[in-house]
């Protein structure tokens, strides 16, 4: 049909300019021109040419909105109908969305190619912004995530350490001896003493450079070398920067999940801030390995023994009858493949 040629009436609603009154009414075009009439052909109440209208774009059965130049508005349900018209007058494209929605095939082939780009931003683009975003981290980002991260575990999980000031004392002197023959050396690093509590037997690392130990983990094993195993273990997920990666990819995989869902920034500000979420981000098979092996070659350049961590491991599994339930098994996985290999590599290191 021609723009000229006149269309069937269109029932619905009239409002007036800057008015909440609603009248019954019905609109009709004709001649390039759109008229608004009282119910049962009435008085015209409003009248423009339709270059001038403004119409909602449909979705699902919402009522349609015209609004005129002079701020009134024509309601109506009759969305076919206005469909129909505007088809007529503006073109095909007009209704493209609503098209898509009733056309479910189409519909399944935009949920799967947005499917598909979250798996490829997943899989792909994220590790490459956790590294850009490690790259470009200044020294003074992982030093407030990690006061935050403390305070936040200090004040939640954490109490104050319990053990005696000499052996403190004792691990502190091993521990910095240890850190010297990192590149970064002794003072990049600070060992903190808690009682663990509900997480008992652990030790793990901030991203500044700050390791925290349990007094429960101390006092599991008389070995000074399997405690200095776990330590040289923890340096390393700081020299390698695990935490601030697996800190960047929590807050990456949020960023994402929030962009879908909307309301990105608190999101992300919520993972950035709150740093006892690190308590709860595992770190990656990959990772621990990494872990294990710097912790076997710092311990032998420091003349400890290099297989110290799978000596603790092994206590833990057979003194303690562990099964993986232990706290620090929760946090660091340890099975008999891992301590294999940890001796492994010990043995090579001792070859050398």
């Amino acid at each position: 049909m021609g723009s000229d040629t006149p269309h069937p009436a269109i029932s619905g609603v009239w409002h007036p300019p800057r008015s909440s009154r609603t009248e019954a009414a019905s609109l009709t075009f004709a001649g390039g021109t759109a008229t608004v009439k009282g119910a049962e052909g009435g008085e015209r109440l409003a009248e423009g040419a339709i270059a001038g209208l403004s119409v909602s774009n449909r979705v699902g059965r919402i009522p349609r909105r015209v609004t005129f130049a002079d701020g009134s508005v024509f309601e109506t349900e009759e969305n076919d109908a206005v469909d129909r018209w505007l088809k007529a007058h503006r073109g095909w494209r007009v209704g493209l969305v609503h098209g898509l929605e009733r056309f479910h095939p189409r519909l399944i082939l935009l949920v799967a190619v947005v499917a598909v780009l979250c798996v490829g931003l997943y899989r792909y683009a994220l590790p490459i912004a956790v590294e850009v975003a490690v790259a470009v981290t200044p020294p003074a980002a992982p030093r407030l995530i990690s006061q935050s991260a403390l305070a936040s575990l200090d004040q939640t999980i954490l109490d104050p350490s319990g053990l005696e000031a000499g052996r403190r004392q004792a691990i502190t002197a091993d521990f910095r001896s240890l850190a010297a023959h990192t590149p970064e050396g002794a003072d990049a690093f600070d060992l903190q003493f808690r009682r663990g509590g509900p997480i008992g037997p652990n030790a793990f690392a901030l991203p500044d450079g700050t390791i925290i130990l349990t007094d429960e983990l101390v006092r599991l094993t008389g070995d000074e070398d399997a405690v200095l195993g776990v330590l040289a273990h923890e340096i390393g997920h700081v020299v390698h920067q695990h935490s601030l990666r697996r800190l960047y990819r929590a807050a990456g995989v949020t960023a994402l999940i929030m962009f879908i869902g909307g309301d990105v920034g608190s999101g992300v500000e919520d993972v950035l801030i709150q740093g006892s979420g690190l308590m709860t981000l595992s770190y990656s098979r990959g990772q621990e390995s990494e872990a294990d092996r710097y912790s076997v070659e710092l311990m032998a350049k420091a003349g400890r023994e290099p297989a110290g961590l799978a000596r603790l491991f092994k206590v833990l599994r057979d003194d303690h009858g562990d099964d993986d339930r232990n706290d620090f098994f929760s946090t660091h996985p340890a099975t008999p493949d891992r301590i294999e290999d940890i001796e492994r590599h010990a043995a090579e290191v001792d070859a050398r």
